[in-house]
């Protein structure tokens, strides 16, 4: 049993009857009523959700099914010392799920508490026996007596769980004391704040102090106490306001004094100074300046503990989503773990926090109103809370709307998610072209509490730059929260603890279930990054010069760091390697909401690297993002590679009855004397099964003429087609493969390019330099950079099974070469003499429900493409997305030449 602090001392003890979180648990004596495991006292960490433990049954919210509705009998023993006699003793429960009747030495300390992300206690000081061991039992009822709260909890779109999921501890207090506090802090250092007392007739006076992160007292004052409910008001010169770029925090300490002037109690809360105003009609502001959310949703989970959490669990996951360049945070869809607001105060986010509710009939009157108070008085005093939500999508009770003022000493604004509701319109997945704003709601602050929903791969980052680029540009749009942070993939202690998705209903995140990085995690960094750089290629005439737009809302860029770096990169044949051949450190002055420019030194021979790269990381040193350029176009890095080939040797072909067989040296090249696609590929005994190519993935095109000529030691085959496409094979004397493509796509298409077969049991991996390491969509271009890159095959398919990213198989953009490295035929490689090329590589397998992210892919599986397509989410096609979504158009005479083109050289050798 563990005490924090001195009997002696006036302050409060916290003592753990159970464990701190899921990292911390401690074994209790437990009874399950039905499913596994159930029928007889065994033991159960708590906290925990029993069904994780291997007990009870799994179900649902809203799915179908077997519902055990089975109960738990807890039991544990806890020591109360004699010398607590005198003291209030109260019993804290975190959460449970979902009905908590509790009794300590057989009594019952309090009413049945129903409904399962609220903080409750009971005052046991009268229930215990002093100086002796004490018994707590709890009975806990998975699915609730009370029908509103299973309607707007337990029949909702995510996994529900049983048990005592948070920390059990007692709180011992003097007699007299602090029940709680409820502060206003403003950013120009008012303060006020309502102090809740327990037998206040001695207190007669209330002393305040404030300190610093740093310990240093900034100020303080006495006032005389006024009852109950004592509210306390001073300005403290000199703060230093909370935002999300500077978390500051303070420590506010209340001493109760009596008249002599001892003290009868102290606590301390932790604060932030910030102003929020809801101005209609133009925008949130915190501190006096406009801001804009950038947001997702975040469900409280993990796959081996369900609901259960910890300290360092949030600690990582308010990291990640600060490294996606994110500010804010929506509770979706109920109050989580204290712990992680402690987090996003002290990181930076600004956090909706959210009533239970979901699509169904919300908490009735009574039972809404008693758990809407736990919530504020838990979460009253968080700086990150900027707006209260009543439930989500129509499981609000709007009879508690009035209630959050009430309740909230900060008088903060209460949102309807989904809905058209006071200064907000929080309108759920819309489509690009809702983004006009020109309905119903056009003077309404814009903010979308949910938006772009994720499926597999589909949504989050897909169609952000398009959305994001008309947000950012309107005045009234506040921001957005995309759904949803991560895949909540439970595994299933019945199932030898597979993850079960629920088929395609469960979030399905930007991040995997143990938070492995997708690939719209990176898109959404790049997209969101606070510093934006003006989109521009390195040419021979490159300056050093970036144009670029400070997007912080209090930062100025003199306080952040560009690391500048100059890289080579080793070849094909070898492993990936790269040495950074100079660096320098860089930084700029401009203002939040400024553009200007960033100047790189440009060293002696920098035409000779292979690719500049930036970071730009924020004043706490955190990288925003990195941007790299290549310093050559596909073409001159392509001249600028040591071929693996050695004497040449001139090429010799033989005519069969249906091909055409080229030698040089020992590499044999088949030929269609049909339609001039390759056939096959061999080396000495091996073969290269790069077969059927290339063919047009934008249609068929009928064939004019096949001819084949020696010119020089080299062999060309040539095939038109009618209406003057063309391709034509060159076999040169180095035994290295050209291919030239002359073609017209079609007007609208999906992909324009060419592509091959190659077995997929053929390939191991893929070493590149291009775009990496993540695969990219049509509307999903942000994110990769440009960088010589190396993965192994995997056969990932995204949010539903393996979990290994980046995924290996898809498409990859602006590729200069790549190595495909096979299992048991040789490896060869790709050049690739065009700019702006794609590789597919291999074709994604299609999920087992795609919905509205269901891809169409070109035949074969190794392609070489213009253009590639764009995926959607769940909800909505692709071209719903915006701009970027929608298929290319070509227009032959508004190109020179009327054709698109592609070079390719096969490099078969060692």
């Amino acid at each position: 049993m563990a005490m924090v602090s001195a009997m002696a001392q006036p302050t409060t003890q916290v003592v753990y009857l159970s464990g701190t979180g899921a990292d911390d648990r401690v074994d209790w004596e437990f009874h399950c009523s039905a499913g596994r495991n159930s029928g007889e006292w065994t033991t159960i960490p708590v906290p925990s959700c029993w069904e994780q433990e291997g007990f009870g049954g799994y179900y649902y919210g809203y799915g179908s099914g077997d519902r055990l509705y089975e109960t738990g009998r807890y039991r544990h023993g806890f020591d109360v010392p004699a010398e607590w006699r005198g003291k209030s003793i109260r019993i804290v429960f975190e959460g449970v799920m979902t009905d908590a009747e509790v009794r300590v030495n057989g009594k019952l300390a309090g009413p049945v508490h129903q409904g399962a992300f609220y903080r409750f206690d009971h005052d046991i000081t009268g229930l215990v026996d002093y100086g002796k061991r004490n018994k707590l039992e709890v009975l806990v009822k998975k699915h609730s007596d009370n029908k509103s709260v299973n309607q707007a909890e337990r029949d909702a779109d995510y996994w529900v769980f049983g048990g005592i999921f948070r920390p059990v501890y007692l709180e011992v207090k003097p007699r007299v004391h602090i029940q709680r506090v409820a502060v206003d802090a403003r950013s120009d250092g008012s303060l006020r704040a309502d102090v809740y007392i327990a037998q206040p007739d001695t207190v007669s006076r209330i002393a305040a102090v404030v300190r610093n992160s740093a310990g240093t007292e900034v100020g303080s004052w006495e006032q005389e106490a006024g009852g109950s409910v004592s509210r306390v008001e001073s300005g403290i010169s000199g703060i230093k306001p909370w935002s999300p770029e500077y978390p500051e925090l303070y420590t506010l300490e209340f001493s109760l004094l009596d008249a002599a002037g001892n003290t009868l109690h102290r606590m301390q809360e932790r604060i932030g100074f910030r102003t929020i105003e809801i101005r209609e009609r133009d925008g949130i502001y915190v501190n006096g300046t406009r801001v804009k959310l950038k947001g997702v949703n975040r469900h409280t989970f993990h796959p081996k503990y369900g609901r259960t959490s910890s300290k360092s669990m949030s600690i990582q996951a308010a990291n990640l989503i600060k490294d996606m360049n994110m500010n804010a945070v929506r509770m979706s869809h109920y109050p989580p773990d204290k712990h992680f607001l402690d987090v996003c105060d002290s990181l930076g986010l600004f956090v909706l926090d959210e009533l239970a509710g979901w699509q169904h009939p919300p908490y009735d009157e009574d039972v809404g109103r008693k758990l809407l108070h736990e919530m504020i008085a838990r979460d009253v005093n968080h700086p990150s809370i900027i707006l209260w939500d009543n439930g989500n999508e129509g499981g609000w009770n709007t009879a508690l709307d009035d209630d959050f003022g009430r309740l909230d000493i900060q008088q903060r604004h209460v949102l309807h998610p989904w809905q058209d509701f006071g200064a907000f319109n929080t309108y759920h997945y819309l489509d690009y072209n809702y983004l006009a704003l020109d309905g119903y709601s056009r003077r309404k602050l814009f903010m979308p509490t949910e938006f772009l929903h994720g499926l597999y791969d589909g949504g989050h980052g897909a169609g952000l730059e398009d959305f994001w680029l008309r947000m950012w540009n309107e005045p009234l749009c506040a921001g957005g929260f995309l759904w949803v942070f991560a895949d909540e993939a439970v595994e299933r202690t019945d199932r030898d603890n597979q993850l079960d998705t629920y088929g395609n209903e469960a979030p399905d995140g930007i991040l995997g279930p143990y938070h492995e990085r997708e690939g719209s995690f990176f898109s959404i960094k790049e997209i969101w990054c606070p510093v934006h750089i003006e989109k521009r290629y390195i040419t021979s005439a490159f300056n050093g010069v970036f144009n670029l737009e400070n997007r912080f809302h209090y930062t100025d860029l003199k306080d952040c760091r560009f690391d500048a770096e100059w890289v080579s990169v080793s070849g094909p044949t070898e492993r990936a390697r790269e040495t950074v051949q100079s660096s320098h450190e860089l930084h700029i002055d401009l203002a939040p909401g400024q553009r200007g420019t960033l100047a790189v030194p440009l060293p002696d021979g920098w035409q000779n690297h292979d690719l500049l790269r930036i970071t730009a990381r924020d004043p706490h040193g955190r990288a925003l993002h990195t941007w790299t350029w290549p310093l050559r176009d596909a073409a001159a890095q392509d001249a600028s590679v040591a071929y693996s080939a050695s004497a040449a040797a001139a090429a010799v072909t033989t005519a069969r009855a249906d091909r055409w067989e080229v030698t040089v040296r020992d590499v044999v090249f088949a030929f269609s004397k049909h339609d001039g696609k390759l056939i096959g590929v061999s080396r000495g005994d091996e073969s290269i099964p790069l077969t059927d190519g290339p063919v047009f993935v934008s249609g068929e095109k009928e064939i004019e003429k096949v001819k084949q000529v020696s010119e020089r030691g080299t062999s060309i085959i040539e095939v038109t087609f009618k209406g003057g496409d063309r391709f034509t094979w060159t076999v040169g004397t180095d035994a290295r493969l050209l291919l030239d493509v002359h073609y017209q796509p079609q007007r609208l298409s999906e992909f324009a390019g060419i592509t091959f077969s190659y077995p997929e049991d053929g390939i191991v991996g893929m070493r590149w330099l291009g775009n990496g390491p993540y695969r990219v969509y049509k509307n999903r271009m942000k994110g990769p950079q440009f960088g010589l890159w190396e993965k192994d095959y995997n056969n990932t398919v995204t949010g539903e099974s393996g979990w290994v990213y980046p995924e290996f198989k898809g498409y990859h953009a602006n590729v200069h070469w790549a190595r495909i490295l096979g299992t048991s035929q040789p490896d060869f490689t790709v050049y690739v003499k065009s700019d702006d090329i794609f590789l597919r590589v291999l074709t994604p397998q299609e999920p087992h429900k795609p919905e509205k992210a269901k891809m169409e892919y070109p035949v074969g599986n190794l392609s070489f493409l213009h253009s590639i397509n764009g995926i959607g989410d769940k909800f909505m096609e692709a071209h719903r997305f915006g701009p970027q979504s929608n298929p290319a158009l070509f227009e032959a005479p508004r190109i020179a030449g009327g054709r698109l083109s592609l070079s390719l050289v096969f490099d078969f050798n060692l």
